[in-house]
């Protein structure tokens, strides 16, 4: 029989959080979402890519990832970006400067795979699904860097972001997400 913990956005700067909390028994019920742990953590952290410049935050919220809107200039580099949690939209990380792209995700359609490129700025982000679709912005130059989970079941629960005049980073943090009506067991 599985162990199930509810899964609470401990994460920002230490993945080693989520052991913690797990531990101590933390969790937050109401949320949806939970992380299953069958003797061993179903979560993975994909280090940051990009520069060290910019302000560092996490781009969060309650429930699985349902939308992605990304900001981006014309043959240029990622101003802005902003995750929908269930039906609600988080605030945007960076600008709203540029032209807006975004992907809704279906129904148990997941992120499996963040994907890009960077120089001083992230250059271009990629969002892939678990149906094969796809959200591209941004242009294809300088360094290239591909992200995804170590479980085959997970899924992308939030980024970490470094941003200024546009987004500097991105790490990625991965979990095998059960969706649950009641979260009491």
């Amino acid at each position: 029989m599985k162990k199930r913990f509810v899964f609470k956005s401990l994460l920002h700067r230490n993945p080693k959080l989520l052991s913690s909390a797990v531990d101590s028994g933390c969790g937050s019920a109401g949320s949806g979402s939970e992380v299953l742990l069958d003797g061993r953590f179903q979560y993975s952290y994909s280090r940051f890519r990009g520069s060290k410049h910019g302000v560092e935050t996490t781009l969060r919220g309650t429930g699985r990832i349902t939308a992605v809107r990304l900001w981006s200039g014309y043959n240029s580099f990622i101003f802005g970006i902003q995750f929908r949690f269930g039906p609600i939209w988080s605030r945007t990380v960076g600008r709203t400067t540029g032209a807006r792209q975004e992907i809704q995700l279906f129904e148990d359609e997941t992120i499996v795979q963040v994907s890009g490129k960077y120089g001083r700025y992230i250059q271009q982000l990629i969002f892939v699904t678990s149906r094969g679709r796809f959200l591209i912005a941004g242009r294809p130059s300088f360094q290239s860097f591909n992200m995804f989970p170590e479980h085959k079941d997970a899924e992308l629960i939030f980024l970490s972001i470094r941003f200024g005049r546009a987004l500097y980073a991105v790490a990625s943090h991965w979990a095998v997400v059960n969706q649950t009506s009641n979260l009491s067991s």
